[in-house]
């Protein structure tokens, strides 16, 4: 074992919902450890662009609503025109909504499953027959949760899709391992990202919240960066279905 096992050079890498954040932070990691980055994103990503070609490798910057997935087809084709190959995905993006259960709307559900969960199935498939096509194998990195651990309170749908992802992380891997592709997750706690931006503002909840975490602060993006890049490297090429917390030991408490 050497650290060359860490190493991503040569390698492609599609990063869902990189323009800020977790996304970012992860996009930016696979490019320091040597990948291209292929960024999916509805906004701009021009921050993310230029710290990937500041670090000497390239950025495919391509739009699409990953709501529907009409659209992952063909950014798989995009995406390959980069080097004519891919070999990691990092289903990243997603978003959440806040209400009590019993006044929780259909819209809400949809939107959020259609995102967290349905895309993250749908882009692991296209990019999974891509990697059988190119007969290399791959590494499928999917952003979960804490709560697909626990419950939490007030985000039934983001509960509910964040479950999912653990659980179609372990079926695919199930299937899809004897062709050298390897499935896992990464469930990251609670981390200072615009997602959070009201948790933190709240002088109780953030107290509350930071009382429990062991390591005694909110995680930042760059948390990620160790596991994603090991997820995504030879390094891991043992590692079936799993989800890795990174929470500074909440789950633990």
């Amino acid at each position: 074992m050497s650290l060359n096992n860490f190493k991503l050079d040569g390698r492609v890498a599609i990063v869902t919902g990189c323009n800020t954040g977790l996304g970012q932070g992860m996009a930016l990691a696979l490019a320091q450890a040597g990948a291209d980055i292929v960024g999916v994103n509805l906004s701009t990503p021009d921050d993310t662009k230029m710290q990937v070609e500041a670090l000497g490798h390239r950025f495919l910057d391509l739009r699409a609503n990953l709501s529907d997935i009409g659209s992952i087809d063909g950014l798989i084709r995009q995406a390959l025109t980069l080097t004519g190959s891919i070999h990691i995905l990092v289903n990243n993006a997603g978003i959440i909504r806040r209400e009590d259960a019993i006044n929780f709307t259909e819209k809400d559900w949809d939107d959020v499953v259609d995102l967290n969960l349905k895309s993250v199935f749908f882009f692991a498939q296209a990019a999974a027959r891509q990697f059988m096509v190119q007969g290399t194998g791959g590494k499928i990195i999917n952003v979960a949760s804490m709560l697909s651990f626990q419950g939490g309170v007030r985000v039934p749908s983001y509960t509910a899709s964040k479950s999912g992802v653990m659980g179609i992380t372990r079926a695919l891997a199930n299937e899809w391992a004897k062709h050298n592709i390897h499935v896992n997750a990464i469930a990251p706690g609670y981390m200072a990202t615009d997602n959070t931006t009201a948790l933190r503002a709240d002088e109780v909840r953030n107290t509350a919240i930071l009382e429990r975490i062991p390591a005694g602060r909110w995680g930042i993006p760059a948390d990620l960066a160790g596991p994603v890049v090991f997820l995504a490297s030879e390094a891991s090429n043992y590692v079936n279905g799993t989800t890795v917390t990174v929470d500074g030991g909440w789950l633990a408490r």
